[in-house]
């Protein structure tokens, strides 16, 4: 009988922790590491794999290449992104494509508060300015407060889930688009379902939390732009194309909303020349929402808990294709 083998395609700059091979060897896992950036290469190391696993950015694990893939019946994506993944091709396939969303999202949703607070507290612009020796706050006054206020979020999966509990002594009324979401499942965290209209119209703070797919490409363009109220905060910690970049910076400039907390962006790093930059009303930080002192132990942790699922022939505890026909058996 063939071992159950996993091929680790791309560590992201990673090193592989020693204690995470002792339980897959325990449970007859052969586990094989090569950072693949080629199609021969994953041919090699990864053709006869019956998971394929990658740890963030890859450089082979395209559409074109799947086919090197003979045995493969999962790939793990550690995160919870999967927007890197050719997700249509691999359902196909009857690839089932997993994820680790919580090893993110406890540091993300401590980021998305992070940058509400930056923002109504207007705490980067006065940091600046008191070390430039500008001791006024005319120069930034802290125009808004949170409490009694409407929190609106695009998107409804585990951040916001858990950002609505964190922030709910701020006593916020909480309104929520997501399409594959229940009013029901909403109301137990609550939160009330809204179309994705309402959530730009009747908040004061979005936060869009959303994976990108084909369809939440530029999910937020300028008509939804034009819908904010001018004192409007706007956080994205999901993935920059979700928001339009150029109408998201014409928003900005011409004060359809007040302005924005960014972790992500259409480019990155960040084109040195991007309008964004020289704006004292955006927060940016980059791509740090998902990080932590222990989000690289959870990475790990999830990940091989996810392998020793799929190796006994368990659902995972989180996947992305919910529409796939695996090509194995799964209880």
């Amino acid at each position: 009988m063939n071992r159950f083998k996993v091929a680790l395609v791309a560590l992201n700059n990673q090193t592989l922790p020693t204690w995470v091979s002792e339980p897959l060897a325990q449970a007859g896992v052969e586990l094989v590491v090569h950072d693949c950036t080629t199609r021969a290469e994953l041919a090699q190391y990864a053709g006869d794999a019956d998971v394929v696993w990658v740890m963030g950015s890859h450089e082979c694990l395209y559409a074109e290449n799947l086919d090197v893939l003979t045995r493969c019946g999962a790939i793990l994506r550690s995160g919870s992104g999967t927007d890197n993944i050719p997700m249509a091709e691999a359902t196909a396939l009857g690839l089932l494509v997993a994820n680790t969303p919580g090893a993110t999202s406890d540091s993300v949703s401590d980021h998305v508060i992070g940058l509400l607070f930056a923002l109504t507290r207007q705490v980067a612009l006065h940091d600046k300015l008191v070390r430039q020796g500008i001791w006024s706050p005319k120069h930034g006054w802290p125009d808004w407060h949170i409490r009694h206020k409407t929190l609106g979020l695009v998107g409804f999966g585990h951040i916001p889930r858990m950002l609505v509990k964190k922030l709910s002594g701020f006593e916020m009324t909480v309104r929520a688009y997501d399409p594959f979401v229940s009013a029901d499942a909403m109301a137990q965290y609550g939160a009330q379902a809204a179309s994705l209209d309402m959530v730009m119209a009747e908040a004061d703070f979005i936060s869009v939390n959303c994976p990108l797919t084909k369809d939440t490409r530029h999910l937020i363009g300028e008509k939804e732009l034009r819908r904010m109220k001018p004192k409007t905060l706007l956080i994205n910690t999901s993935r920059g194309p979700v928001i339009d970049e150029p109408a998201l910076i014409h928003a900005l400039t011409e004060g359809w909303l007040a302005g924005a907390g960014l972790d992500v962006f259409e480019q990155e790093p960040i084109d040195p020349n991007n309008p964004l930059l020289k704006m004292n009303n955006v927060v940016l930080t980059p791509h740090i929402g998902g990080y932590s002192d222990e989000s690289t132990d959870l990475f790990w942790r999830l990940s091989l808990e996810t392998v020793l699922d799929l190796s006994q022939g368990r659902w995972p505890r989180s996947y992305v294709n919910h529409d796939v026909k695996p090509r194995w058996t799964l209880t």
